[in-house]
């Protein structure tokens, strides 16, 4: 036991006491102990390769924390009573095998912080005191030091187990590891969802039977000696521990340069986490691409988690629906699993609240980006050519047979870009883009995303493009739609390079136009300006609507439709009110202004009360609503 190693110290301090040799204290029962006599001393002072001198110098920091009265020892062996504590010098006096080197700060003792060296004038008579991490670790305790518990955001568990995909990428990396001579070559993880990647990095952990830890780059030191402290701490607890780490890099902006020195220095297996790809510094960096699951492993996850959570035979879920749901929602492996619990604790546990809880998935990091739009209008609310509806309809057909076409009759093949669909409604304002674009979201069932242009578009050099990316991120795990409205403003024409900010406008419309190419979702963009596009980007386009200016018919079916069943009204000639040269949206909003001035006189909505509205929505547009506009109301 350690009590008895102790024991040998303590007779070495006596003889110090009474004056005697150090030889005086040694005797055959409490000769340096073999192997098996206390596990954790012996393993540590085979890891640091610690001499004999050097372990009894731990064996006398670790009775001041065992041994009652250690104090008194150490200050009557030095002679001294105020230095009642081990020091350099102490162990010089007292130890038989007494060394120098063991002093030095490249020694195993410093150079891993196994003991901790107070203020004094003095190296001699410096205060020593074992390192609380390395104390625990004697006494057979392990726990994770209170330096690195500051960075370390977490000890990831492996939930399930990985997907084929994500398992080949594992076993890449460890067979990577295994084969390497000499130092183990960084391993970068190059995608937008983390649980994956950690999923895959505890995997090669599990493997080496080691602790994965998980570090935040925005929690590590910048420079300095605290950047010093923290590398020796990591690869200490990679000794002891075979603790191996997992660097998760912000992305808002690059890693400091004394982080990535630390990295390219340290000697312990790491892992990065990163959405974009970092360049090779010194240190060999290898990248893997981590996708989300391939479509036919989210089809055997949805198969097996849902009917382990509804504990049946066969799936709940009816093979056509589950196309469905895999064609429209590019979850992970821990969100399906997420999405099967909590849909077994709806009442009816149906395919219409798979589909909502899947809905829900999708939306956190969308709805930081982009502003949801809850789709009301449906196909009896446009009033459209049959030639544009029917265009509206086979782009909703296209959406709901992505999977038939792509996967199962091989149009997909084994490209990735080209095959998301969008789509381009050019027209003025107010003739129905956004209410079709709500009718397909509605039709289909997904959350319709307005790209709000002005949190997306930054006078800032490559701020535009990380926005962009960002929310093409969010969108790619599915159940979206994404409208970018007044897209002119976005997908406007490169212009001809004559200073830095022409270049950099470019190099936006240019990253947009790469990834609206490999965005698998429906992409809709409005514009009231066709002819200032990009024409590479039109290139692009599958579908593209042109939608008219209502002629007097559809001006007057638009009137018809703009009062809801329950609004009282009187009197009133749609053919008259169709008379006005106006687009629908204009429509809608005399007649909800009529609807107050209506309330407010205690009437039904009347000609005059839309005469008066119809007076302040021509104000509005700069025009004036004549009195021959008038007539016969």
């Amino acid at each position: 036991m350690l009590d008895q190693e102790i024991e040998r110290v303590f007779r070495y301090l006596n003889c110090a006491i009474r004056g005697e040799s150090s030889q005086a204290a040694i005797a055959p029962d409490l000769e340096f102990p073999p192997d098996q006599s206390h596990p954790f001393l012996n393993r540590l002072c085979h890891i640091f390769d610690l001499s004999a001198f050097e372990r009894d110098i731990i064996l006398l920091c670790a009775g001041l924390e065992l041994i009652q009265d250690w104090d008194g020892l150490c200050g009557q062996a030095q002679g001294n009573l105020q230095r009642n504590y081990p020091t350099f010098s102490l162990a010089l006096a007292i130890f038989p095998t007494a060394d120098w080197q063991a002093f030095t700060p490249e020694s195993p003792l410093r150079r891993w912080r196994l003991i901790e060296m107070g203020e004094s004038h003095s190296l001699v008579h410096a205060p020593l005191r074992l390192d609380e991490r390395i104390l625990h670790y004697l006494m057979g305790a392990q726990y994770l030091d209170r330096r690195l518990a500051a960075v370390v955001e977490s000890v990831f568990v492996l939930q399930g187990e990985l997907v084929p995909s994500h398992e080949a990428i594992a076993h890449q990396i460890i067979q990577l590891w295994e084969q390497a001579q000499g130092q183990l070559p960084i391993i970068q993880l190059c995608g937008t969802n983390d649980e994956t990647k950690r999923a895959i990095a505890q995997q090669i952990a599990h493997h080496f039977q080691s602790t994965l830890l998980i570090v935040g780059a925005e929690l590590l030191p910048k420079q300095g000696e605290d950047l010093t402290l923290l590398q020796c701490l990591l690869e200490r607890e990679w000794q002891l521990n075979r603790a191996m780490i997992m660097v998760e890099l912000d992305e808002e902006e690059r890693p400091a340069p004394g982080i990535l020195r630390l990295m390219d220095s340290l000697q312990v297996p790491v892992l990065f986490s990163t959405i974009s790809r970092h360049p090779q510094r010194h240190r060999t960096l290898i990248t893997f691409e981590v996708n989300a699951p391939t479509h036919s492993e989210q089809e055997n996850l949805w198969l097996n988690t849902l009917m382990a959570e509804a504990r049946e035979e066969r799936s709940p879920i009816a093979p056509h629906q589950l196309d469905q749901l895999v064609s429209n929602f590019n979850l992970t492996s821990g969100q399906i699993r997420t999405a099967a619990i909590a849909w077994a604790t709806k009442e009816p546990a149906n395919f219409e609240q798979l589909w909502e809880v899947c809905r829900r998935q999708s939306r956190p990091r969308l709805d930081e980006l982009a502003q949801r739009i809850k789709a009301r209008a449906g196909w009896d609310d446009l009033v459209l050519p049959e030639r544009e509806r029917q265009i509206l309809q086979m782009i909703t057909a296209q959406v709901r047979q992505r999977m038939q076409v792509y996967q199962k009759w091989g149009f997909g093949g084994s490209q990735q870009r080209g095959l998301g669909i969008t789509a381009l409604f050019a027209g003025a304002s107010g003739t129905g883009k956004t209410m079709a674009a709500e009718a397909i979201a509605a039709t289909l069932n997904l959350d319709l995303y307005r790209i709000d242009l002005s949190a997306i578009v930054s006078k800032y050099i490559g701020e535009t493009e990380k926005n962009l990316r960002k929310l093409f991120d969010a969108a790619e795990g599915g159940g979206v739609i994404l409208l970018f409205d007044e897209a002119d403003a976005l997908f406007g024409k490169r212009s001809e390079v004559k200073d830095s900010h022409d270049r950099h406008a470019n190099v936006e419309v240019a990253y947009l136009l790469q990834r609206i190419e490999s965005f698998q979702g429906l992409a809709i963009l409005t514009t009231n300006l066709k002819d200032s596009l990009d024409q590479a980007f039109l290139r692009r386009i599958r579908f593209l609507i042109n939608f008219p200016f209502p002629k007097a018919p559809q001006r007057a079916e638009i009137w018809r439709r703009a009062f809801p069943p329950q609004t009282p009204t009187h009197n009133l000639n749609y053919d008259q009110l169709a008379k006005l040269e106006i687009p629908g949206g204009n429509i809608k909003s005399i007649a909800m202004n009529a609807a107050f001035i209506a309330a407010e006189a205690g009437e039904p909505i009347q000609m005059t009360h839309l005469s008066i509205a119809a007076q302040g929505e021509y104000l509005k547009n700069g025009t004036v609503l004549t009195g021959v506009d008038l007539e016969d109301w």
